[in-house]
C-alpha cells in the first residue's frame, strides 16, 4: 500500500484559500449592513433581528433564484464583477412584487476550484446590487467541489427574504377592469433568455465575445452582462403614497407569461406592442434568428422589466412620479373584461 499522505488540498480542495476568500470579502458584505444585523460573515448563521414594533401584522416574503445560462456568457469573457447583480436582482424584485421591502439576502457559490480573487470579484457584484436594493447580504456559502464542476466553471444561487404587512399584500386580487398597466423599462435581456440568445449572436451571427454588435457600438460581452434592473426603491417608493393593484415581474416567459401570474379570473391584460421603443438588441436576435413575434414576447422582456398594474385615476400621477424617480415608463395598456377560456393578455 502507497503510504504517501494525502491531504484535502491534493483532492481539489483548498482550505486556506476558502480563508483568504473570506477575509477579502469582509468589507463589502460590511458596506451592505442594516441596524437589524446582529453579527458578521463568519458565523453557522445569519442572525437579523426583526423590528416587530415597526409592523402590525408582519408577514415574511422569501424568495430564490439564480443567474441561469448568462454565466456561461461570464465565463467566455472572464468577467465576474456584474454576475451578482443579476442573483440579487432577480430575488428581490421577485419579492417586491408581493409589495415586500427586502431585509436581507444570503448567495451560495459552487465551483470546481476556488480563486479568491475571482470570488471576490462576484461577491463584489452581490454587494452592489444589496446595495441597491437595501437589503443586507447576512451571510452565505461556498462549496469547492472538484470533479463534480469542471475547469474554471461555477454556478451561484440566491436567498432573500423581505418583509410586508398582511394588509398591504399586493396579490392581484384588487385588480378590476379599467386599471392601467405601467411598463418600467429594462436594461437588456436581464438574466433570461440567454440560451436562446447565445444562439442566434454566437452561433448563427458568428459573433465572438468581444466582438462588436453591428448596429449597437457595444461588444457581445458588453451587450450582455449589462446587468439587470433592480427595481426596489422606485417600486417601495411608489407603495408609499399610491394604491398598485398589481406588479409583475417580467422573466423567464416575458410579458405573455408573467403579466397572467397576477390578474384574477375574468380580467384581461391588453398590450400595445407600440407604446414602447424595443431596445435594439431584442430586434437584432430576432432578425437574426429568423424568430416568431410571439417567441420573442413569451422569451424576453423586450425592453419591460416589470409591470404595474394601477387604478386609472392614479395612473398620470404615477407616472409622474416614476420621472422623478429617473425611471423609464411607458403606459402600455390596460385591463378589461376576460371571457371565460380566452387568453388573458393580449398583444394589439
Amino acid at each position: 500500500m502507497d503510504e504517501t499522505k494525502i491531504t484535502y488540498k491534493d483532492a481539489g480542495v483548498d482550505i486556506d484559500a476558502g480563508n483568504t476568500f473570506v477575509k477579502m470579502i469582509k468589507p463589502l458584505v460590511k458596506a451592505t449592513s442594516r441596524a437589524e444585523v446582529l453579527a458578521d460573515i463568519g458565523g453557522f448563521g445569519g442572525l437579523f433581528s426583526l423590528n416587530t414594533g415597526k409592523y402590525k401584522h408582519p408577514v415574511l416574503v422569501s424568495g430564490t433564484d439564480g443567474v441561469g445560462t448568462k454565466l456561461k456568457v461570464a465565463f467566455m469573457a472572464d468577467r465576474h464583477d456584474t454576475i451578482g447583480i443579476d442573483l440579487v436582482a432577480m430575488c428581490v424584485n421577485d419579492i417586491i412584487v408581493q409589495g415586500a421591502e427586502p431585509l436581507f439576502f444570503l448567495d451560495y457559490l459552487a465551483t470546481a476550484k476556488l480563486d479568491p480573487a475571482k470570488g471576490a470579484s462576484i461577491i463584489k457584484g452581490v454587494s452592489e446590487g444589496c446595495i441597491q436594493a437595501g437589503c443586507a447580504l447576512i451571510g452565505g456559502e461556498t462549496a469547492e467541489m472538484p470533479g463534480f464542476y469542471t475547469g474554471e466553471e461555477y454556478d451561484m444561487a440566491g436567498f432573500a427574504v423581505g418583509v410586508v404587512e398582511r394588509e398591504k399584500i399586493i396579490d392581484g386580487s384588487s385588480i378590476t377592469v379599467g386599471n392601467r398597466l405601467i411598463g418600467l423599462s429594462s436594461s437588456g435581456l436581464h438574466s433570461n433568455g440567454y440560451s436562446l440568445a447565445r444562439k442566434v449572436i454566437i452561433e448563427h451571427m458568428g459573433l465572438g465575445i468581444n466582438d462588436e454588435i453591428p448596429g449597437l457600438g457595444k461588444s457581445v460581452a458588453e451587450e450582455l452582462l449589462t446587468p439587470t434592473r433592480i427595481y426596489v426603491r422606485s417600486v417601495m417608493n411608489l407603495l408609499r403614497d399610491f394604491n398598485i393593484s398589481g406588479l409583475a415581474h417580467i422573466t423567464g416567459g416575458g410579458l405573455l407569461e408573467n403579466v397572467p401570474r397576477v390578474l384574477p379570473n375574468g380580467c384581461k391584460a391588453v398590450i400595445r406592442k407600440d407604446s414602447w421603443e424595443v431596445p435594439e438588441v431584442f430586434k437584432i436576435i430576432q432578425k437574426g434568428g429568423n424568430i416568431d413575434e410571439t417567441e420573442m414576447f413569451r422569451t424576453f422582456n423586450c425592453g419591460i422589466g416589470m409591470v404595474l398594474v394601477v387604478p386609472d385615476q392614479e395612473a398620470d400621477d404615477i407616472m409622474i412620479r416614476l420621472t422623478g424617480l429617473n425611471e423609464t415608463a411607458y403606459m402600455i395598456g390596460e385591463v378589461v373584461k376576460c371571457e371565460a377560456g380566452k387568453e388573458c393578455v393580449e398583444l394589439v
